[in-house]
């Protein structure tokens, strides 16, 4: 482990998050409506820090190893998460207790949007905005932009982009350098963003609201700049948007690139995790729209669509946005969206959850399993696209999978046992370790509601399902720190 190493990358990368403080700044002078203090006490505080842990070790050169990206990652998620803090502590027009204050920032980085704030309405706008902009930031990783710059400082990055992209394709790069690839991604981020952007701009939204959503749209984190979400807007037009850049979000960035590059939009349709996806989502837009119907939910079909497709859309793809209040919905339908959201997105996408490639192998592996029982002799390899599926694959799969029923059963039994009801307990789990943000019972609204206690609890799941687990965890056994 080298200590001075991890110390430099770690400076280096909160001065570099400092100057993310400064467009809250420049938002609260334009609108005049909050004090700009929060956020300059805020960007000086990490400055100093950040230059405190850097300067020291600054002519400090050294490989990086495998273990010192582990740790890079999650040292730096969590000291940015309290960090991030700061801004809703210290703003006074808000007035919240520091762990509502962290459990915010640690929702807004991780993508999960999961709120305890109130009153979004007539908030300041460097706060809305920051919010946003938080889950902008955390959408790709923060460590993947790094790794972009990190060469440029004579800092290899590989480790780092493993140990932030763990999963059966994170070997896979879109360029021969691991910087080009992650400026690769980015381009593809932004691009995105603006688009997002220039599409709820003319679909009715003011330009503040319209990026403020295409960053937590993109970041597929929910967040939004009023109480009501998207139902604000009441507006079929700006769902219309939503439903598509959630969607486009919710793929392989790796696979918008190849079909970007190429040209050719078969290439979505030739990727079997892609099929999956798009069919399950078609699949649940079709259940939630007959259901919300039948049951007269909606007098018409056209409104049964309407919030089912977009419900349906924004729950699976781990983003919570709402139009309506699915919490309210009758029967199994609310379960239903909860438990897509364990499946997410692609690998590779800003969405939460398991993770779509994965559950396609636990299909195949399932399906192989079967087959093996009628041909007890017979090598039957699990494969995609025609190639074998490496057995290690499989196992990590495997493991992954066990590992993340078990700290759901464990940290839903954790909020139980101090004092929250079962269906709250386990909405709010699923919501944090999928980094989705709503859930059902008392959190169906937020999470103002819940004690500290539980509050630590479900800022640490969130952590958990943003690092997907293993690179938390990993942290957690002896052999990490054995020499």
């Amino acid at each position: 482990m080298h200590s001075k190493i991890i110390l430099k990358v770690l400076g280096l990368l909160l001065m570099v998050y400092s100057l993310s403080l400064v467009p809250p700044i420049l938002i609260a002078l334009t609108y005049q409506d909050g004090d700009i203090s929060s956020f300059t006490k805020a960007m000086v505080g990490v400055l100093i820090l950040g230059l405190l842990l850097w300067y020291p070790v600054r002519n400090y050169k050294k490989d990086l190893k495998i273990r010192d990206g582990f740790l890079i990652v999650v040292m730096f998620w969590t000291v940015l998460g309290f960090v991030g803090a700061l801004p809703f502590y210290l703003e006074e027009s808000i007035s919240i207790s520091l762990t509502d204050a962290i459990f915010e920032s640690f929702s807004g980085l991780t993508t999960t949007g999961a709120t305890i704030l109130t009153g979004l309405d007539t908030m300041p706008h460097a706060i809305l905005w920051y919010r946003q902009q938080l889950q902008w930031m955390g959408g790709m990783g923060i460590i993947v932009l790094a790794v972009a710059i990190l060469p440029m400082l004579g800092i290899g990055g590989m480790q780092l982009y493993r140990a932030e992209t763990p999963g059966p394709v994170k070997d896979s790069k879109i360029a021969p350098r691991i910087s080009e690839t992650a400026k690769a991604l980015w381009y593809i981020y932004v691009g995105l963003t603006l688009s997002c952007a220039i599409g709820y701009w003319l679909a009715g939204m003011s330009w503040f609201d319209a990026f403020s959503h295409s960053f937590s749209t993109v970041a597929i984190g929910g967040f939004s700049t009023h109480d009501a979400s998207i139902g604000y807007f009441d507006s079929v037009a700006i769902e219309s948007v939503a439903i598509f850049f959630m969607f486009a979000a919710g793929i392989n960035f790796a696979l918008h690139f190849s079909a970007f590059r190429h040209a050719h939009f078969g290439t979505y349709f030739r990727d079997p995790e892609f099929k999956a996806y798009f069919g399950l989502l078609v699949i649940g837009i079709a259940i939630a729209t007959g259901y919300l119907y039948l049951q007269n939910i909606y007098p018409s079909w056209e409104d049964a669509l309407r919030y089912g497709l977009f419900q349906t859309v924004s729950i699976a793809t781990t983003t919570g946005f709402a139009n309506a209040d699915f919490a309210m919905w009758p029967g199994f339908l609310p379960i239903m969206l909860i438990f897509m959201s364990f499946i997410g997105g692609s690998a590779g996408s800003t969405a939460g959850g398991m993770k779509m490639i994965r559950f396609v192998l636990l299909f195949k592996q399932g399906m192989r399993e079967i087959k093996g029982l009628l041909h007890p002799n017979a090598i039957l390899p699990v494969k995609l696209n025609g190639k074998a599926i490496p057995e290690k694959v499989m196992t990590a799969v495997w493991g992954f999978f066990s590992v993340y029923v078990f700290m759901f059963a464990l940290l839903m039994l954790v909020i139980m046992a101090l004092g929250v009801d079962q269906i709250t307990a386990f909405s709010s789990i699923a919501a944090m370790m999928n980094n989705l943000g709503p859930g059902l019972g008392d959190v169906a609204a937020n999470f103002q509601s819940m004690s500290d206690p539980v509050k630590w609890v479900l800022t640490f799941t969130m952590l958990l399902g943003r690092l997907e687990i293993f690179t938390l965890l990993v942290l957690f056994t002896a052999a990490f720190w054995r020499k």
